[in-house]
């Protein structure tokens, strides 16, 4: 996610916003990770019990 943000703020940089810095995206990572990362866990999850229930 960090890199994520930092390649995203190097974009930015493209329309005249500030690029942001490594830090920064360091810091912001884990609030916007952890939601994403627990919900592609529990979508893992999900089709892990959808497959072994067809088999």
């Amino acid at each position: 996610m960090a890199i994520n943000l930092f390649l995203l703020g190097l974009m930015w940089q493209r329309l005249g916003l500030p690029v942001i810095a490594p830090l920064t995206a360091l810091f912001w990572a884990l609030p916007l990770g952890l939601p994403a990362t627990w919900a592609a866990a529990l979508w893992a999850r999900h089709l892990i019990r959808t497959a072994e229930d067809g088999a």
